[in-house]
């Protein structure tokens, strides 16, 4: 009979760091297209004794004898991974099967057989509405084969998740690891979307029309939304070939040279089963970092670059002297999404597009009030999406996640673009993940603020920002997207400068 290893917190810390090195470079592999199989099933078992419930109560009896504080905070963080990590690893084969079959995918179009991944790249660079309109409808339709096996894995994770923590009521669970209330945060966040509404109608029609064309429907359907988020129209100005240099130039005025931090690595090559939604990975911050983007031409390349530079150089700038877990592990993605939604913000300022791409003042106003309409746009879809998930986790007890309820006529309402009912379940992220932008939307907003304040309107090119930002960053993943409020000088929930900004245009 095999007997269950259990470590101290420290020896725990030190085989978690390994564990999820192993598992972030097989994602990484997985997710740039030079790997067809993913073998996360093969990690989690060679790391089984990782996880127990014998290790979890191990660290819950280390946690509740620590003072409050940091360390009390460490180890709160490790129970939790643990807890997480056990779930997942019952579940890493069935996790695997549905990764495995998504990749195997394939849809028939105008000759073709397209990867479903490559499909939702297609649909960004197609100029023709009616191709984009056949080619949603069938990667729409793909996708939804699956929605079985979405659903049996999110029921099985539930189902473990509410038994193993005690609490059986998702929202409850989510709370309190984030340590806020969800149905506050909602209630902001929809009286900033109210707020913004008539500025946001008059920037949809005006960009739907001049994106879309005069063919497009009164409400086009969520297959143009790639289409709108690269500006299509404005492709030769935001040029696929000059993308990277330019957020190089732009990083660099912030006081970044990311060609001479030799720990972040850069992936920006375009293969057909590369994912084509732009990311980091930190497999072992801060020697570690992949910053993984596929340009397809457009804005959209620019914003997905400058995004995930904020992510990247946030884990790449931790100080090594902080235990792993406050170095990599987090609460949530509230904190770190502040950094890259500021890094995106640059692309929003009107000199940035006359500085790097000879506009006129008045051509760089206009193209950066379209920033703002895509800004608006995702804005609004991730409240109406948070709000559709605090409906669907509200009635899981009873509905079992059958029915998608309201994710299509939310989210149709909020942004103009028709929904399919059928992404209900592919659109949803673990976590609340969504809640977890929206916190960062309402920081950003308020860092920019504090930055103008502080630097000055040329905030988005001053050395002395990224000064401040550098110094955020060495606290890796410790503090709360709350705590960093406080600390510039805002109340948490004051939407203030957020409404600001998406009245900007």
């Amino acid at each position: 009979m095999a007997t269950t290893v259990v470590r101290s917190p420290s020896e725990y810390e030190e085989l978690l760091q390994r564990y999820y090195f192993e598992r972030s470079e097989e994602s990484r592999d997985v997710r740039v297209g030079e790997k067809e199989v993913s073998e996360q099933a093969a990690i989690v078992a060679r790391y089984a004794d990782l996880f127990s419930r014998a290790q979890i109560e191990v660290l819950r009896a280390a946690e509740d004898a620590a003072a409050e504080g940091d360390e009390r905070e460490r180890l709160y963080r490790l129970r939790k991974t643990c807890e997480a990590g056990l779930i997942s690893a019952s579940l890493a084969e069935q996790e695997d099967a549905i990764e495995n079959a998504i990749l195997g995918s394939r849809v028939a179009f105008q000759g073709e057989e397209l990867p479903l991944r490559a499909a939702l790249a297609r649909l960004a660079v197609l100029d023709s509405y009616a191709d984009r309109e056949a080619l949603g409808e069938l990667e729409r339709a793909e996708s939804a084969r699956f929605n079985p096996e979405r659903l049996e894995l999110i029921t099985a994770w539930e189902e473990a998740d509410a038994e193993l923590s005690g609490e059986p009521d998702p929202i409850a669970r989510a709370e309190e690891e984030k340590a806020i209330s969800l149905r506050r945060l909602e209630e902001v966040l929809v009286a900033a979307s109210d707020a913004t509404t008539d500025a946001w109608v008059r920037m949809r029609e005006l960009w739907f029309d001049r994106i879309l064309g005069p063919e497009r429907d009164p409400q086009p359907t969520n297959a143009h939304v790639q289409y709108l988020r690269r500006l299509s129209p404005l492709e030769s100005i935001y040029s696929k070939a000059r993308s990277v240099d330019v957020c190089l130039a732009s990083v660099r005025a912030l006081g970044f040279d990311m060609t001479a931090i030799p720990n972040i690595r850069l992936d920006l090559e375009d293969r057909p089963q590369k994912n084509p939604r732009a990311c980091v990975i930190a497999s072992d911050p801060p020697g570690v970092v992949h910053l993984i983007t596929r340009a397809q031409g457009g804005l959209a390349d620019y914003q997905a670059f400058m995004h995930e530079a904020g992510h990247a150089l946030h884990y790449a700038g931790v100080d090594p002297r902080l235990p792993f877990t406050f170095r990599r592990i987090a609460r949530d993605h509230a904190l770190t999404e502040i950094y890259s939604y500021i890094f995106e913000a640059v692309t929003r300022e009107p000199g940035w597009h006359a500085l790097h791409f000879g506009l006129s003042d008045a051509q760089a106003e206009e193209n950066a009030g379209a920033t703002v309409f895509l800004e608006a746009l995702l804005y609004r879809r991730y409240t109406a999406k948070l709000r559709y998930e605090l409906g669907f986790w509200a009635s899981f007890a009873e509905e079992r996640g059958r029915s998608p309820r309201d994710y299509a006529t939310r989210l149709t309402e909020a942004t103009g673009v028709r929904y399919d009912p059928r992404n209900y379940l592919s659109d949803m992220d673990e976590g609340f993940y969504s809640a977890d932008y929206l916190r960062a939307w309402i920081r950003s907003a308020q860092l920019r603020a504090h930055l103008i304040a502080e630097v000055g309107e040329d905030w988005w090119r001053s050395a002395e920002t990224g000064e401040i930002l550098r110094a955020l960053f060495a606290e890796g993943t410790r503090p709360t997207s709350e705590e960093i409020a406080v600390r510039l000088g805002f109340d948490p929930l004051d939407t203030g400068p957020l409404v600001a900004g998406l009245s900007a245009a």
